[in-house]
């Protein structure tokens, strides 16, 4: 096997020892002196290794890798070092290996500790690697999120949950590298299914430094364990003492409260070293919190709105093909094939970084549509687009053997994403990928509406006025506070239609005292056809 692609399968990132004993030096600040300690992938055994020098009184300590010769490495470094704590290796998999039945008899507090594999599903499955759970919708995705790659997830976090699960009901602690969001997820899962976490701490670490990887990452700690219950806290903000004031919250003149347990708090530290956080995010609601004393100024801000939808892009899975550039009267597709289509199923495509690098006057590419709303039948463009219907059967091939599932059992060529919506004529629309909240405001291109891609968002409109009024809205300070209150500007795609459905956009007008104006466009949108609920 080649190491590259053993390092992708196998997330070889080995943690330097440097980092390793500082990780731990922190733990011997907590209260808590470990009678166990594991690292179940723990490759050469630099956490093994520190936590033997700094807990000498634990009782037993364990190491588990798929890797022989790591194993072997360790071994050795036993001896060198004279190590006289009882280390015990084991040769398995994670995925394979009796977790239950090695935990079973082991002294508590246990601690878990370690440096898993930095790689998601979908990245193992491009290899085609075997090293990773049995496929689950362990998220419990629903529906179109499942098939549609919301339900990838990263092997860690896979991987962390399952440490959860060894420990709620035990005493612990959890001490974890991984992607700061992948953190996030797994506490998450803890916090919605009220496990005994009494601490939660995340410390940033300089990844390109130690891993030579230009991901956000920390170290992720947690205290479990069953104690006498806290009470809850309550954050009492007072309107005009609040910095952000000056934006005018109608509500920002009556204290309000947020409540919220300390156990579902993260405090976050900007260094390893820190002993203050930076910041402190939290559960509230079902949702985790970035900004928690500006969220609760704001709340009235939230809510779903049955007017205005947030939609995705369209998903098509194969751009070489579907994709193409304007070239005369013809156009060239992604493998610098000329072909001559009618323009019936042709619309001019604006993909994410166009959105976020404000280029919405024009367009550099089109995209192929073959479908007005999912499910519908493709056979049709043989009788409407011959030319299309010809091109679609010479690269048939390639369609067909595109990996989604949500493909399997669609007629031939389908697309996903796509619905009346799709059609409508404005839209205001951002970009998931852009570190910026910058509403555009799209206008038809070449008499036909502009459709997006999977990255990018956007809310339907049928007027040009009403898509000017939704831009001001949305572009407003007050909806970007409250938006960036629920945003994580690190993560890979901070803005997400999750996010963005959090937000109530007449409650948003009524706070800038435009509701009469939203009324009169949600009625004109009724008059005219719809508020883009229907379809996908």
């Amino acid at each position: 096997m080649k190491k590259t692609k053993y390092k992708v399968e196998f997330g070889d990132f080995q943690t330097p020892d440097e980092l390793a004993y500082q990780i731990v030096q922190i733990l011997t600040t907590f209260n808590i002196n470990p009678q166990s300690v594991i690292e179940p992938t723990c490759g050469q055994g630099a956490f093994l290794l520190a936590a033997a020098a700094l807990f000498p009184k634990s009782r037993q300590f364990i190491g588990v890798d798929i890797n022989e010769l790591y194993l072997e490495i360790l071994q050795k470094r036993i001896i060198i070092q004279a190590i006289t704590s009882p280390i015990k290796t084991i040769c398995a998999s994670f995925f394979e290996i009796d977790w239950s039945k090695l935990l079973a008899n082991l002294p508590e507090p246990i601690l878990i500790i370690g440096n898993p594999p930095w790689v998601t599903s979908a990245e193992l499955g491009k290899q085609q690697g075997a090293n990773l759970p049995m496929k689950s919708n362990f998220q419990k995705r629903k529906g179109l999120d499942a098939l549609t790659g919301k339900s990838n997830f990263d092997i860690s976090e896979w991987m962390l949950i399952q440490h959860l699960e060894w420990l709620k009901r035990r005493t612990g602690i959890i001490a974890m590298l991984c992607k700061t969001a992948v953190a996030r997820k797994v506490l998450v899962y803890a916090w919605k299914h009220d496990l005994p976490i009494q601490e939660s701490r995340f410390y940033k670490i300089d990844s390109l430094k130690y891993f030579n990887a230009a991901v956000d990452a920390c170290l992720f700690v947690l205290e479990i364990g069953d104690a006498i219950p806290s009470e809850k806290v309550q954050i009492r903000c007072v309107g005009n003492s609040h910095p952000k004031d000056e934006v005018g919250f109608r509500s920002s003149t009556q204290p309000t409260n947020l409540t919220y347990s300390p156990s579902k708090t993260c405090h976050c530290f900007e260094h390893l070293s820190d002993q203050k956080p930076l910041n402190t995010i939290a559960y509230y609601d079902g949702r985790v919190i970035a900004d928690v004393e500006t969220y609760q100024q704001l709340q009235h801000l939230s809510g779903i709105d049955k007017n205005y939808i947030w939609r995705s892009g369209l998903k098509h899975d194969c751009a070489k093909i579907m994709e193409l550039v304007k070239n005369g009267q013809e156009y060239q597709n992604g493998y610098g094939v000329t072909v001559s289509l009618e323009d019936t199923y042709v619309y001019p495509l604006l993909k994410s970084s166009d959105i976020g690098n404000g280029h919405v006057v024009n367009c550099r590419k089109y995209l192929l549509v073959t479908q007005r709303y999912i499910g519908e039948e493709t056979s049709y463009i043989q009788n409407n687009a011959p030319k299309t219907w010809d091109y679609l059967q010479n690269n048939a091939e390639a369609l067909f053997n595109r990996k989604s599932s949500v493909y399997k059992k669609r007629p031939p060529f389908s697309i996903f994403g796509v619905g009346s919506y799709t059609f409508y004529p404005w839209k205001v629309a951002i970009s998931g990928f852009y570190k910026k909240l910058d509403f555009k405001l799209v206008r038809p291109i070449g008499g036909k509406p502009v459709v997006f891609d999977d990255t990018v968002y956007f809310l339907p409109c049928w007027f040009e006025q009403e898509a000017q009024f939704i831009t001001e809205l949305l572009n407003s300070k007050v909806a970007n506070l409250f938006l960036e209150s629920m945003i994580f500007w690190s993560d890979k795609r901070p803005i997400t239609i999750d996010v963005l459905k959090r937000l109530n956009i007449q409650a948003l007008a009524r706070e800038l005292n435009r509701e009469d104006e939203y009324i009169f466009y949600v009625k004109q949108r009724m008059n005219k056809g719809g508020n883009g609920l229907d379809n996908g």
